[in-house]
């Protein structure tokens, strides 16, 4: 009786850390790719010291971080205070859930193959925000409480274009289930015959996850670091891996949305040598790729231009790609399931 629920949890556990760990590895391998594309872009050399080729650099500035003192302000609400950061990790990893990694021997590399995985991904990327008004209203602090402001505010408004863009990807696909959008790639990337709206997406997602040039939340002249100004420690190394574990979270869906996922770009040797779960972290890597070079060569936004952009440029323009896109479908006779 025991065997029958220990294995499948126990298996379930095994899935559960075959995704997280290596994320925890990306994350921090992350932070020393960022360093390097931003030092080879401006001629410089980057990290170098620590390790061979600076390799070792993520795991010294982990442990600076954790020997550092942990400060909790003396007005704070301490209880929310410390759970802010852990929210706005957790949500970051739970993502993956519904990530699909390909096929392997006819095995399906998902963790849950759920028929709404778009609509849970929405969903978790939604709550993200809670972290961090959590994070300002908490610290008691009037910059904090201003870049917590900034960002919610700034992330409902890009949710809008996130979602209405989603919407055209589906119209082509009639699934919401994350393997059905890849299998419908099979023939040709959604990016091609999409490209306005992965433009519109790809964009939009730079704003959900304050990245450059929209980090307006950490606007060091106006607001000292924004809604994570008294954190410190490692309450402040969760938000930081928080904020790059969604940028790979990010970055994995806009490939399944437009780069056809784990599907190579042509069906013949030698692309088709390579396993279904590479093909994915290869476009994941290319997209991180753009975060990066976005942050080197960009101007940060002023608020009202960011805030102009998603509601009087992006909201119209992504609403208009919903009606072309479904009435080309329509009277093109090219919907899914045949004929209406």
């Amino acid at each position: 009786m025991i065997d029958t629920y220990l294995i499948p949890a126990l298996l379930i556990i095994g899935k559960i850390l075959l995704i997280v760990l290596p994320l925890l590895g990306a994350v921090a391998y992350l932070t020393l790719m960022e360093r390097k594309v931003i030092a080879a872009m401006q001629m410089r050399k980057g990290p170098n010291v620590v390790g061979p080729f600076g390799l070792l650099q993520p795991l010294a500035d982990g442990l600076k971080l954790m020997a550092k003192e942990t400060i909790l302000p003396a007005q704070a609400n301490k209880l929310i205070f410390v759970l802010a950061p852990m929210v706005t990790f957790i949500l970051a990893l739970i993502g993956w859930a519904v990530i699909p990694f390909g096929f392997w021997e006819d095995t399906h590399l998902v963790l849950a193959d759920i028929n709404v995985g778009i609509l849970y991904l929405l969903a978790v990327s939604s709550l993200g925000v809670y972290g961090i008004i959590m994070a300002g209203w908490a610290s008691n602090s009037k910059y904090a409480f201003l870049g917590a402001i900034r960002s919610s505010a700034q992330m409902v408004s890009y949710e809008v274009s996130i979602g209405l863009t989603i919407i055209c990807v589906l119209l082509c696909v009639g699934s919401l289930n994350l393997t059905d959008i890849v299998m419908a790639q099979q023939d040709m990337w959604f990016a091609l015959p999409l490209f306005p709206v992965f433009i519109i997406f790809f964009i939009s997602i730079l704003a959900e996850t304050n990245r450059h040039p929209f980090d307006l939340p950490e606007a060091e002249a106006e607001l000292v670091a924004g809604y994570n100004v008294e954190y410190s420690s490692t309450t402040f190394a969760l938000f930081f891996l928080g904020e790059y574990a969604n940028m790979i979270l990010m970055s994995a869906i806009c490939s399944i949305l437009f780069l056809g996922g784990w599907l190579p770009p042509i069906d013949i040797a030698p692309f088709n040598w390579l396993p279904d779960p590479l093909w994915l972290i290869i476009k994941i890597i290319f997209c991180l790729f753009v975060f990066i070079w976005a942050r080197a060569t960009l101007p940060r936004y002023r608020y009202d231009q960011l805030m102009r952009l998603g509601w009087k440029v992006f909201l119209p323009l992504s609403l208009i790609a919903v009606i072309v896109t479904a009435s080309v479908l329509y009277f093109g006779n090219m919907l899914p399931g045949g004929s209406v």
